[in-house]
């Protein structure tokens, strides 16, 4: 779905701080707060603004480590390892993906024996393939927003 650039403003504005006050949105966005309040709230129906999140630091909570697993599961164990990665909580994301793996999955640990640990839950049923993640360069954002310039 195509923005225009009220709306744009709105969703990079909200992407950048999400606790931005309705307030300070509509200067940013150059409205009003209740129309400001209403495209927000056609952004929440249209499905482009699911919700809104805090970004937390998973070093201070203690997972020291992050690993990226490429997953196999065995034949016939598909539906049994996705259910095994929807119940651990360490798994952070999974991604489910074409080739010859079927997931790539984020975890967040910390220590290498809790990786251990938790791969050792699957390894029965999957085959993994496992990188230890350095640093982050970039962070999870979404695509360049569109703009309907029709719309404008």
């Amino acid at each position: 779905m195509k923005l225009d650039a009220a709306d744009r403003k709105i969703v990079e504005a909200l992407i950048s701080d999400a606790r931005m006050s309705l307030k300070d949105l509509a200067a940013h966005a150059g409205l009003s707060s209740p129309g400001v309040s209403e495209r927000l709230r056609r952004l929440q129906d249209r499905g482009i603004v699911r919700g809104f999140s805090a970004e937390v630091d998973l070093k201070a909570l203690g997972y020291s480590l992050q690993a990226i697993v490429r997953i196999r599961p065995l034949p016939g164990k598909l539906h049994i390892v996705q259910q095994l990665i929807q119940d651990i909580p360490e798994f952070c994301e999974c991604d489910k993906v074409t080739g010859e793996d079927c997931f790539v999955a984020r975890l967040a640990v910390p220590s290498i024996e809790d990786l251990d640990g938790i791969l050792d839950k699957i390894s029965d049923k999957a085959e993994t393939s496992t990188s230890i993640v350095k640093s982050q360069p970039i962070r999870r954002r979404p695509p360049p927003l569109v703009i309907d310039r029709d719309s404008d």
